[in-house]
């Protein structure tokens, strides 16, 4: 089977390992692959930290991805010979005042309720985990089964993969979607050269939209949401673990590396396709993180990115079938796309070749969003 995927970020990439590795002969069509959202990521992996109330199918997606995700980086390492920075030290959630623990002590109930492992924490347990909390730390929550990845060693991981098992590398711009009889049957990229395939995979983010050849209302609407993301530096150990934190309500969050960075995020911003970096971006991201830990502003500075994360109207990722035959989508992860990477790369590789599909990617289809949309 010929396969052509638009689109390679993390997505992409490991749809691809997974579909080449089933048989198929892959080909992945970007301009700059490995790059986009995917280098600016900080990795957390984390579906406890993101809950929401009312998405327990999302909650069960992450569960699954985080569960996948030990065997899916060992398996990932030992055929490239590179590390992806795979932590699973848990992660520790704290609050600044009252209003912020109150809001913790909810989210754990609710937690529990649905058989999450998940420790409440006095201030003084927290500072006794992260003696760099600040003395005015309230609480906190444990998710002792948590972790992270490095996504700026991940996707050069995955490309590899991808090299080894004969991926075809195409670095040019998917312009429109080729046709035949009614069915997806290729791609035109932007010099004119046509790529036929059998099956065509939209993965390219909050631009899967944008190609030429899709009929009004085949792919469900997926903005972009802009992140701002710094990077400190330090040569002793800052922090032990992955801290996210609520300040006066507002999430911010610090992942340490083991070759001393520590990444900060992240804003969340509807701007359309605006990536540049702001002082607002940077004083936020700085704000929220000294109230917490005050000894960040020591810290080197090392780097601050911005990306745009692809969101569906309900923030969910969508992945399946469209109403065009052949041709399927994989994107709309929004914050979550380092997380659930292991579980949508077994969904889509799964869908494309026909194979047995997860059950947990029922809820995910782009039927939700439109009658006109097979699920």
């Amino acid at each position: 089977m010929q396969i052509v995927i638009i689109g390679a970020g993390v997505i992409g990439l490991a749809t691809a390992w997974r579909a080449a590795a089933g048989g198929a002969a892959v080909t992945l069509v970007d301009p700059a692959p490995a790059s986009g959202a995917s280098s600016v990521a900080a990795g957390m992996l984390t579906p406890v930290g993101e809950l929401t109330y009312g998405e327990e199918p999302l909650l069960r997606l992450g569960l699954a991805s985080r569960d996948r995700y030990g065997a899916f980086v060992a398996e990932l390492e030992e055929l490239t010979g590179l590390e992806t920075g795979y932590r699973t030290d848990g992660i520790i959630e704290v609050a600044s005042d009252s209003d912020d623990l109150r809001y913790l002590d909810d989210l754990r109930r609710f937690q529990e309720s649905l058989g999450i492992p998940v420790e409440a924490l006095t201030g003084r347990e927290c500072r006794r985990l992260e003696p760099m909390l600040a003395p005015g730390v309230r609480g906190g929550l444990l998710a002792p089964e948590d972790g992270s990845v490095d996504p700026r060693r991940l996707t050069p991981a995955l490309l590899a993969a991808c090299e080894r098992l004969g991926v075809r590398l195409v670095r040019r711009r998917a312009a429109r979607v080729v046709a035949e009889s009614g069915a997806a049957a290729g791609v035109g990229l932007d010099d004119g050269t046509v790529i036929h395939a059998d099956r065509v995979l939209l993965a390219a983010g909050p631009w899967s939209g944008d190609l030429e050849g899709l009929p009004p209302g085949t792919v469900p609407p997926v903005r972009p949401v802009k992140g701002q993301v710094l990077r400190l530096r330090t040569r002793t150990p800052f922090i032990r673990r992955s801290t996210r934190g609520l300040v006066k309500g507002s999430s911010v969050y610090l992942v340490p590396r083991a070759d001393g960075e520590v990444v900060v995020g992240a804003t969340q911003e509807e701007l359309g396709f605006d990536t540049r970096v702001t002082a607002g971006g940077l004083w936020e991201l700085l704000r929220d993180a000294r109230e917490l830990l005050p000894g960040i502003t020591e810290l080197e500075f090392a780097e601050v990115t911005a990306g745009l994360r692809p969101g569906s109207p309900d923030n969910a990722p969508v992945m399946g079938p469209t109403a065009m035959p052949g041709l399927y989508v994989g994107t709309g992860h929004f914050r979550n796309g380092i997380l659930l990477t292991p579980v949508s790369a077994d969904i889509l590789s799964a869908m494309l070749l026909d194979g047995p599909v997860p059950e947990v990617a029922g809820p995910f289809t782009p039927g939700r969003f439109s009658a006109g949309v097979t699920a």
